[in-house]
């Protein structure tokens, strides 16, 4: 079943497009929609009649906006069935490295990988897990849910930020991504639909597919969650998972209200579908505000994920599963299936950190990651002040909008200026999000201001040089011929 748009929301997302003429602007105004992701890949687009009296303007603009559409690859139409959604080349993810660590050459930045240097603290709680190890040599060292001081100092921290947890309810992994993979495996088979958002984490999706589920996609408006869309699909689509990331949105950055937490967690209980909360960014939280409340709290049959990867160091590659009682056996099955359990030395360094002076090591983590960001932010203001983005709260990168489309042309040329990035269609599961781009902040202030430097010169190459820039209206692929 097709996902669809009704025509009081395409009229919401055009906004105010240009009427002179008003099929010209329509169309324009829909392909940046389509191509940004906004109305999803292989979306069904309202009917002419429908969309002309929510518009406001003649069937023939609506018509004529259409055929431009069809005519640029960015519609087709499908005899009997209506016009549908889609992308000049299919549904790709061009030059998408977000999947895969990057060998970097001396002289080039990455800015490809989203992930920061160990922050002081790392290593004295590494030296007191190998003073530790030796008592632990005795034993078989298989723990396929975690040894029971971590798992016990992990609930402790779901304890204090209100959401009641026992330490059995805990099943450790190897990282966040072997955490997902578990529960694509346990709990998503070959007939079943996951719901994931788009833009959205792509090693995330990779790992729920692991049982076979069918990835499924809904767009994340650029201002926050829409909850009507969102009980839209989650009516038609019936998917027995959804993916969702409440803290800290990577790539977008956004926060999910408390207010929207509850709402979505009643959207997700009315239609039998289990929340998939991925909380890896949840306590990198720069600017001082509250943590809100864990989405779990909201939904009890939700299983959540969390990561010290981000949240301490990548090198530390632990992450873990907290989830219903009812569902733990079946997880650990699955996680059996997959592995026999995370490392015990790296599960003593976590326990330390856990238990010990973790506050510090966070505060400190967080000032560099504020310092960085607030340096890109001044950077960006300087070099490229057209481009635009929300300042995040927290996380590790800003998600920004070009001011129009060429994310992965701009990440080939940025190459040869030796910056590697990672366009927008790369967190797009369906294609799409050409005209964005994700800028981690994690590398030292003096690497991003070079890097700001060199994306500059290369999106000046860029948007002088290629067909579609301002300066010239875009071609037909096949054809050369200047589209409307």
């Amino acid at each position: 079943m097709s996902q669809s748009i009704s025509a009081a929301r395409v009229a919401t997302l055009a906004g105010d497009f240009n009427r002179s003429p008003a099929y010209v602007g329509l169309a324009s105004a829909l392909r940046e929609l389509i191509g940004d992701g906004r109305i999803g890949y292989g979306t069904r687009l309202p009917s002419e009649r429908d969309l002309t009296a929510a518009l406001g303007v003649s069937r023939t603009t609506v018509t004529r906006a259409y055929a431009v559409l069809r005519d640029s690859g960015y519609a087709e139409a499908r005899h009997g069935s209506g016009t549908f959604t889609r992308l000049p080349g299919g549904a790709t993810r061009a030059h998408d490295r977000a999947l895969w660590p990057t060998d970097v050459s001396a002289g080039v930045i990455d800015l490809v990988c989203a992930a920061t240097t160990a922050p002081p603290g790392i290593a004295a709680a590494y030296a007191e897990a190998a003073a530790a190890l030796p008592a632990h040599l005795g034993n078989h060292g298989y723990y396929p849910a975690g040894m029971p001081d971590l798992q016990a100092a992990i609930a402790a921290s779901y304890d204090e930020r209100g959401l009641a947890t026992s330490p059995d309810q805990i099943i450790v992994t190897v990282g966040a991504l072997a955490a997902s993979a578990v529960v694509g495996s346990a709990l998503a088979g070959p007939r079943d639909r996951v719901l994931v958002e788009s833009p959205t984490y792509p090693n995330a999706v990779q790992a729920l597919r692991t049982g076979g589920g069918r990835i499924v996609t809904i767009p994340l408006d650029p201002e926050g969650w829409d909850l009507d869309a969102i009980g839209g699909v989650l009516a038609k689509r019936s998917p027995r998972l959804v993916h969702v990331m409440p803290d800290h949105h990577n790539p977008t950055g956004l926060v999910m209200a408390d207010k929207e937490r509850a709402a979505y967690a009643r959207l997700l209980a009315r239609h039998g579908a289990t929340a998939v909360v991925d909380e890896a960014h949840h306590t990198i939280r720069l600017d001082g505000a509250p943590a809100q409340r864990p989405f779990a709290s909201y939904a009890k049959d939700a299983v959540t994920v969390g990561s010290a990867s981000k949240s301490v160091w990548g090198g530390l590659r632990l992450g873990w599963i907290r989830a219903p009682h009812g569902l733990v056996d079946r997880l650990t099955r699955a996680r059996v299936g997959l592995d026999l359990g995370a490392p015990v030395f790296e599960q003593l360094v976590l326990t330390r950190l856990l238990t010990g002076d973790f506050d510090a090591v966070l505060d400190a983590h967080r000032l560099r990651l504020r310092e960085q960001r607030d340096a890109l932010i001044a950077a960006l203001g300087k070099e490229l002040p057209d481009w635009t983005f929300r300042k995040p709260a927290g996380g590790m990168a800003l998600w920004c909008r070009l001011p129009h489309a060429g994310a992965t042309a701009l990440s080939v040329e940025a190459e040869r200026h030796g910056v590697l990035l990672a366009p927008g269609p790369s967190f797009a599961p369906e294609g799409g999000l050409d005209r964005y781009l994700r800028l981690p902040f994690t590398v030292p202030v003096r690497d991003l201001e070079e890097a700001v430097r060199r994306i500059a010169a290369a999106w000046r190459v860029v948007t002088s040089a290629a067909p579609g820039s301002p300066s010239e209206p875009p071609r037909d692929r096949r054809t050369g011929v200047l589209v409307a």
